[in-house]
């Protein structure tokens, strides 16, 4: 892979070291929406933005960011450059996706609040052609790249979700820990889930799996290469902004500063 930003339509790829197997992944940060998409939504301008602040994982590419200036040895990024009202790149694109059930599979038919986003009958398909699958393959290429480069890929989700429950989360009556990490029972190795644990323990406390489980794997390797470990790392937005969808405090510079400390624990 060339040594430079690659700059695409919807996602950059911004180059890392070569010896490393990090591929830090920011898939809900952007607010951005083209306008043939923003056609096919029916909420109006203010009830966007408003669904936009709800939905987004506000300043966690910022986040990413800092952390990979940071590191010993720089990681890889690959950054959704799009909301995730246009695609969300981590849903499976079929009857596996258990947010379908909400209306908010790799297309979102509904909002945050249950509410009408895209007409009854709505044709996904176009978006998965246009958004999805280019993703989805671009994203296996930068693992496949760390596997031949590194011998390992290490892909670190950064999200982040709101203090209190939206009524589309179906799992949202648990435990909402200042961090939580989510986790695969095949590709989240014990040493990369002690490594963020020692990494975020200074933030009130971390959990697992609860609000949201689950990593990103591509398809490609998902359940079949054990070379490819993952972990989600879900920030508690009251930790680092004000909610919904207003400014970073001072809490977003400590997280990045947590997050390249487990970067830097990954590597040899």
């Amino acid at each position: 892979m060339n040594h430079r930003a690659q700059s695409l339509e919807s996602f950059e790829i911004l180059t890392g070291a070569e010896a490393s197997p990090v591929i830090l992944h920011v898939p809900h940060s952007s607010r951005a929406i083209p306008e043939s998409v923003r056609r096919g939504i029916h909420l109006s301008d203010p009830a966007l933005e408003r669904e936009l602040d709800h939905i987004t994982d506000a300043h966690t590419a910022e986040i990413a960011a800092a952390a990979a200036a940071a590191c010993a040895v720089t990681p890889w990024r690959f950054v959704n450059g799009l909301s995730r009202l246009v695609i969300d790149p981590e849903r499976f694109p079929d009857e596996r996706e258990e947010m379908t059930a909400v209306g908010m599979g790799a297309v979102y038919t509904h909002s945050t609040h249950r509410e009408r986003l895209r007409p009854e009958g709505f044709d996904v398909r176009p978006l998965l052609d246009r958004y999805f699958h280019p993703y989805a393959h671009a994203m296996t290429r930068a693992v496949e790249d760390r596997l031949e480069a590194a011998g390992r890929a290490v892909i670190i989700d950064v999200h982040s979700y709101p203090t209190a429950r939206l009524p589309y989360e179906l799992h949202g009556d648990g435990h909402r820990p200042p961090i939580c990490l989510g986790t695969d029972a095949f590709h989240t190795p014990a040493g990369l889930l002690a490594a963020a644990g020692k990494a975020f323990a200074g933030f009130g406390g971390t959990g697992l799996d609860s609000p949201f489980s689950g990593t990103y794997v591509p398809l490609k390797h998902y359940g079949k290469d054990d070379r490819v470990g993952a972990l989600m790392v879900e920030i508690r937005r009251d930790t680092y902004m004000s909610e919904p969808g207003g400014p970073a405090g001072p809490g977003l510079a400590a997280l990045a500063a947590a997050l390249t400390e487990l970067v830097d624990d990954l590597l040899p």
